[in-house]
């Protein structure tokens, strides 16, 4: 039996942003973006279809949906204060021109400004894969991370400037780790466990970002127990944005008493054993190809599985037997 409270969505750590919760957001991605984000605490949500319906002159690369005739003018539509880009759209033309016109109207597209806005408002993306593994035969699929990068590009060509993340969720992000540290001990202490936890295990079948985050955070885990936090890790050009500590406000009794986080690698998905991933830190970063994001310095370390095994129920009997518990 699983439970809700066991299970972590790359956008689940949202619920901790609380300092965006009662503004203007505006919701984009599949499914149902603004049920989630009600259920992630967000009370004022607009949708790109919503916003697209206010504003029907914005989007104008399908023929078929520009309007016949001039619309009125729009009213009483909200000023958007933040975003939340949960994945990749459908309609993936519509989202850019959109998101990117509030981001030059600082969310108020009816309005020319003089001047355009920067620091623009804010953007909290989550799910940076640029790539996912599916049933095609070509190996790989374009990922959210695919399409915050054509985000980015059109950004800077139209204004000369870099687009800046208020917070980076979901792997490889450090932010996603600590919280499921966090919701680990909350488990722990349900389930009556009394001993500390030291160690966490994190299995995935991406090194670019399942191997990537778990040694990124085992990094993290080090310098916490240097004291060098502040002075590292947060600042780290890794970590990507100050989002580490400023933002996750957990409860002061989650101090942590992990010491490192393993990373196990299955080749059941994106990586297979005759795949190209550097075994060594001394070999050339420009031999590999670094598809995580932006943000996130490539460091061949950091590619490097702390184990590799075929699948899942390999990787589980492995961290039994690493805990003496087989």
């Amino acid at each position: 039996q699983v439970s809700p409270e066991q299970v972590i969505l790359a956008q689940s750590p949202l619920q901790l942003f609380s300092q965006f919760h009662h503004k203007c957001m505006l919701v984009d991605g599949q499914g149902p973006v603004e049920e989630n984000a009600r259920n992630l605490g967000f009370k004022h949500v607009v949708t790109i279809e919503a916003l697209r319906k206010a504003y029907p002159l914005l989007d104008m690369v399908d023929m078929s949906r520009r309007p016949k005739k001039l619309p009125p003018p729009t009213t009483g539509f909200p000023t958007i204060e933040g975003m939340i880009l949960f994945g990749e759209p459908v309609r993936w033309e519509t989202s850019l021109q959109l998101i990117t016109d509030l981001l030059l109207s600082n969310g108020n597209p009816g309005a020319r400004l003089q001047e355009m806005p920067y620091p623009h408002l804010p953007i909290l993306a989550c799910n940076m894969d640029l790539l996912w593994m599916a049933e095609a035969k070509m190996p790989s699929r374009f990922g959210h991370g695919t399409y915050l990068l054509c985000l980015e590009n059109i950004y800077k060509k139209m204004t000369g400037k870099e687009l800046k993340y208020e917070a980076l969720i979901g792997k490889p992000s450090t932010v996603t780790y600590r919280y499921a540290e966090y919701l680990i001990k909350q488990q722990a202490e349900k389930q009556g466990w009394k001993a500390p936890i030291r160690r966490l295990y994190a299995v995935g079948d991406n090194p670019m970002s399942d191997v990537y985050g778990a040694n990124l955070y085992n990094n993290y885990l080090k310098s916490a127990q240097q004291n060098q936090v502040q002075a590292g890790v947060q600042r780290s050009p890794q970590a990507g944005s100050p989002q580490t500590e400023d933002y996750l406000k957990l409860r002061k009794d989650c101090s942590s008493s992990v010491e490192s986080c393993e990373s196990i690698l299955v080749c059941t998905g994106v990586y297979h054993h005759n795949d190209s991933v550097p075994s060594k830190t001394e070999q050339c970063t420009m031999e590999t190809v670094f598809y995580g994001h932006r943000d996130f310095c490539f460091d061949p370390s950091l590619l490097e599985a702390s184990y590799i095994v075929q699948d899942v129920n390999d990787a589980v009997q492995l961290a039994f037997k690493k805990e003496n518990w087989s």
